[in-house]
C-alpha cells in the first residue's frame, strides 16, 4: 500500500477515530489530537477530550505491563539487548535517580501533564519502567497528567479558535499597525542617531 492509498484510507475513516488514533501515537499524543478534533473536524469539545484522553492512555497500560518483562526476556536472550539495557538503565539512573527519588509519582504527574515538546504518555510510561516505578504509582500519576494536560490542551486550542471567530481580523489588523509603527519608529530612531 503506498503513502497515498494510507492516506485516501485514513480520509475515509471516522473523525472521531482519527482523533482517538492520533492521540495514541508517540510524540504527538493529545499534544496533537485536541487541536486536530477542534480545529479540522470541528467535534465537540467534550467528545474531543474524552477520545483525546482516552487514545492517549491506550498504549500506556501495555507498555507498563510488558515492557519490563520483554526487556527482560531480550536481555537473557541476547548479549547485545542485554549491555544495551545495562548501558540504557546505568546511564539514565545515574543522571536522573536524584530527581525522580525526589519528586517520585507526583514528579511523573507534572512531567505527564505539562503539554512541553518531549513529555507525554509515552515518555512518562518509559521514565516509570527506567525508574522501576511501580504500576499503582505509575498508572495514576500518568492517568491525571494526560487530563491535566488534555485540560490545558483544550483550554488552548477552544481558546485560540474563540479568538480566531470573534476578533481575528481586528486581531490581525492590529498585529499589522502594531509592525508597521514599530518599523516607523525604528526609521525614526535610526534618522536621530545618524544626525
Amino acid at each position: 500500500m503506498t503513502n497515498i492509498n494510507i492516506l485516501e484510507a485514513a480520509i475515509d475513516l471516522p473523525a472521531e477515530l482519527i482523533v482517538f488514533l492520533f492521540s495514541a501515537l508517540p510524540i504527538v499524543e493529545l499534544r496533537g489530537g485536541i487541536p486536530l478534533g477542534i480545529a479540522v473536524y470541528k467535534l465537540e469539545p467534550w467528545k474531543v477530550f474524552l477520545l483525546a484522553c482516552a487514545g492517549n492512555l491506550t498504549p500506556v497500560v501495555p507498555l507498563l505491563l510488558f515492557l519490563n518483562p520483554v526487556s527482560g526476556w531480550l536481555a537473557k536472550r541476547s548479549r547485545r539487548f542485554a549491555a544495551l539495557f545495562d548501558w540504557l538503565f546505568e546511564k539514565t539512573r545515574k543522571k536522573h535517580t536524584d530527581k525522580i527519588e525526589r519528586y517520585g509519582a507526583v514528579g511523573l504527574f507534572l512531567f505527564v501533564g505539562v503539554p512541553l515538546p518531549g513529555t507525554g504518555a509515552w515518555t512518562g510510561t518509559l521514565i516509570a519502567f527506567l525508574f522501576d516505578i511501580h504500576f499503582k504509582y505509575a498508572f495514576p500519576a500518568i492517568l491525571l497528567g494526560v487530563l491535566f494536560a488534555g485540560v490545558i490542551m483544550m483550554a488552548a486550542s477552544t481558546g485560540a479558535i474563540l479568538v480566531a471567530n470573534v476578533i481575528g481580523g481586528v486581531f490581525f489588523a492590529a498585529i499589522l499597525v502594531f509592525a508597521l509603527g514599530a518599523l516607523v519608529v525604528q526609521r525614526v530612531v535610526k534618522k536621530k542617531r545618524s544626525l
